[in-house]
Formats: C-alpha cells, sequence, structure tokens
C-alpha cells in the first residue's frame, strides 16, 4: 500500500515529543485511525488537523484522552447546532421578504 497520504506515527511523536501510548489511546478512544502498513503505524494526513488541536489540548492545558474526547463531542455538537441555526436563519428570511 501506498503512504503518500501518511504519515509515520513515529514521526509524528518524536516532532510533538509525545509517547505513542497517547495516540494508541486516542485510537481505542475512537477518535482517529491508525493504520498499520509494512510493520509500522501510520495516520493519514487528513487528520493532522484534529490530531494537532488534540496534542495542544493535551500539551498546553494538560487535558486527558478522555477530556479530548469530551472536547471534541462537544465541538462535533456546536458545529451541528451552528448549521442548524444557519438554516433556520436562512428559512426565517424567505418568510420575511
Amino acid at each position: 500500500m501506498k503512504t503518500d497520504n501518511w504519515i509515520l506515527l513515529q514521526t509524528i511523536s518524536s516532532h510533538y515529543q509525545i509517547e505513542l501510548s497517547f495516540f494508541n489511546h486516542l485510537q481505542d478512544l475512537g477518535l482517529i485511525e491508525i493504520e498499520v502498513m509494512e510493520q509500522s503505524p501510520y495516520v493519514n494526513e487528513n487528520q493532522m488537523h484534529n490530531l494537532e488541536r488534540m496534542i495542544r489540548l493535551h500539551h498546553e492545558l494538560e487535558v486527558n484522552p478522555e477530556g479530548i474526547d469530551v472536547v471534541f463531542n462537544l465541538l462535533q455538537k456546536i458545529e451541528h447546532l451552528q448549521k442548524d441555526l444557519m438554516t433556520a436563519q436562512n428559512r426565517l428570511r424567505l418568510y420575511e421578504n
């Protein structure tokens, strides 16, 4: 399998100075997907934005993986509510005109 869009987890771990067990814990919680290719764990580059947010939460605010799971679930709910609000506002504009 090609590793063009994949980043070696060891590279991320050493760059951010985080143990590999942190990433395994995130995977156990369903927050990231780790793919093993050629006997090495990789993360898809599409996950890097959220992964970097998780790392910042862990480093800067000392949030554990369970707390990160809660934060990301709340963020998803906020995004969903914002979309619903936008839809309702657009419908309201139709009736106002």
